[in-house]
């Protein structure tokens, strides 16, 4: 079977993005690195082709200009299992990026993730329909999502 990989598309800075995803997400490397003849206009010393994995799954980036900058229609998500690892990932992805709503930001290279923990998705799916919606609305009005106020927000009657 042939394998199915995300490739990323970076302005010019793939190699510092790569070394600090490796470096936040347990269980990550770099597995290769090449880069353009440093005579190629525009691109000389830049990659040209990396092998990384995050969290054990591939990945693969290219330094390759402006042309197409990452948007929101593809986000790298990140399913957390407590607060403190809500707290980790956010803090450190939004330094030099955006915060947006509902568990999204932005990283400093405009690459867009979904920091989500695990209990908003049980609390999203709960069968009791009143919960789910009070869970909802209440990440709704969340950029970081804070599981005690997704509790509360359920819990109210």
């Amino acid at each position: 079977m042939s394998d199915v990989t995300p490739f990323l598309w970076f302005d010019d800075d793939a190699e510092a993005a790569i070394t600090f995803y490796t470096g936040l997400i347990p269980g990550s490397e770099i597995v290769s690195i090449g880069h353009y003849p440093k005579e190629v206009p525009g691109v000389g010393g830049k990659v040209m082709h990396a092998h990384f994995r995050l969290g054990g799954r591939d990945y693969y980036a290219m330094d390759a200009g402006p042309q197409f900058p990452f948007t929101e229609a593809v986000s790298l998500y990140v399913s957390c299992t407590g607060q403190a690892e809500v707290d980790r990932y956010w803090d450190a992805l939004t330094a030099g990026g955006e915060e947006q709503p509902c568990g999204w930001l932005k990283d400093r290279w405009g690459l867009s993730w979904q920091i989500i923990p695990d209990r908003l998705i049980e609390l999203i799916r709960d069968p009791d329909p009143d919960r789910s919606h009070r869970a909802v609305q209440a990440m709704l009005g969340m950029r970081r999502i804070d599981i005690d106020a997704l509790e509360a927000a359920a819990a109210a009657t």
